[in-house]
């Protein structure tokens, strides 16, 4: 924070600012990190320099990050193949208003609707997610009068009260900024039954038996409760455990599975000491997240070590039985071929492989030919009905399942500097 607001210091005044965020950021103590966070930016910059915010559709927009956006838009896909051009999309219209001179839209539709759902349930791969994102780019790019529309699924492993899905519109033409907010509201909480998870989900160990009986290779499984790109640690060892207490994977000539991954910073340096081919011992994981499951042992050979990856920064594999398991110095999601090619893995021809992620990445989903999500423990535990949510606001769907219609009428965000 300091940081952000020293260089703004140094360097302005500004015409304008792009505010780059995820949208779901925790803090002890702040209900609201972001609209902290933008309102103290504001005292630096004043209201005069127009702020264009992007976020992850997953992220949260309570009033206060509504009223200090100038312009605020989100991705329009999960997973969020259109992340640069969102990006692209909220600079080019930062960019637009200020060359212009039209300068702040004169109108922000804020619509809360009552919903809470995971991304694995909110996909816009699949029905009804599809179809209702697929609403948003008509109404952003070819409607004059509107600037930018967005759909935020929010965030649903935090206990807050912003935890909830938006529909924000901004434009200059009231009537159109309200009328579209207020369709794609509705649009929105008519069709909240149909949505659910985007592939077969089962325990681990249904997971783990359709893999095996499967034909086909290689076979995904998303070790769901601990996706690191949902807010999970990272370093949960439950599933790890379980795989080590299979009898399938203790011999080396058994079906071949590859984990990735577990941070094990110290067992990192043990394989770096003993080399590719040497043999290494230590334990792994649980250092963030040991309410599952304590660190895990793993006695193994090192078959390959990689260096300078920008999230992990070093890499192993430790061979245990028929494991290929991936240790990290940091955490690291593996979304790529390349993060498994470049440690010499052929996850193509691997019988099975484990990521810590919910719904598969597009270069992972390309390679599967078989996929189903474990629900696991974890801090995104898939379970969202078994979580002790205590400050969410209720009503709430899917948790309160005989709620009448919410007002789903459109509230207009003042503009930034203005009061309520």
């Amino acid at each position: 924070m300091n940081k952000t607001l020293d260089t703004l210091k140094k360097y302005g005044p500004y015409d304008g600012m792009y505010f780059d965020i995820h949208g779901a950021m925790s803090v002890v103590g702040l209900d609201d990190p972001e609209g902290d966070f933008i309102t103290r930016i504001r005292k630096v910059i004043g209201y005069k320099t127009l702020v264009s915010t992007s976020m992850d559709l997953h992220g949260n927009v309570s009033w206060r990050l509504a009223q200090n956006s100038d312009l605020i838009t989100c991705y329009r896909m999960a997973p969020h193949e259109d992340a640069m051009q969102t990006k692209e999309r909220a600079v080019t219209n930062l960019l637009e208003r200020i060359k212009t001179g039209k300068g702040k839209p004169a109108y922000k539709a804020w619509i809360p609707i009552p919903i809470l759902l995971p991304g694995e349930k909110t996909s816009t791969r699949i029905e009804p997610g599809k179809s209702l994102y697929h609403e948003v780019e008509p109404i952003a790019d070819h409607k004059d009068g509107i600037v930018d529309a967005a759909i935020w699924i929010g965030y649903a492993w935090a206990d807050e009260p912003r935890n909830h899905a938006v529909v924000m519109v901004t434009g200059d033409d009231k009537a159109k900024v309200t009328q579209a907010a207020e369709k794609l509201a509705l649009d929105f909480w008519n069709v909240r039954n149909q949505f659910g998870f985007v592939a077969p989900t089962g325990t681990l160990d249904k997971s783990l038996a359709d893999a095996l009986a499967s034909q086909k290779h290689p076979f995904f499984i998303s070790d769901t409760g601990d996706n690191p790109t949902a807010g999970g640690a990272g370093d949960v060892t439950w599933t790890l455990t379980q795989l080590l207490a299979r009898p399938e994977f203790k011999r080396a000539d058994g079906p071949s599975l590859i984990y990735a991954s577990i941070p094990a910073p110290e067992l990192v340096k043990k394989a770096i000491a003993a080399g590719v081919g040497g043999h290494v011992e230590g334990t792994a994981g649980a250092a963030v997240d040991s309410r599952f499951a304590p660190p895990v042992l793993l006695k193994g050979t090192v078959e390959s070590i990689a260096y300078g990856d920008k999230d992990a920064e070093v890499e192993a594999v430790v061979k245990v039985g028929g494991l290929h398991i991936i240790v990290t110095q940091k955490r690291k999601p593996y979304h790529k071929e390349i993060d498994f090619t470049r440690l010499n893995l052929a996850p193509r021809k691997a019988d099975i492989v484990v990521v810590k992620i919910g719904y598969l990445e597009p270069e992972l989903y390309a390679m599967q030919t078989g996929w189903i999500m474990a629900l696991t423990p974890g801090g995104v535990n898939q379970d969202l009905a078994s979580l002790p949510y205590k400050r969410i606001k209720r009503p709430m769907f899917p948790f309160d399942k005989d709620m009448k219609t919410p007002n789903l009428s459109a509230q207009l965000v003042p503009l930034s500097g203005e009061s309520k």
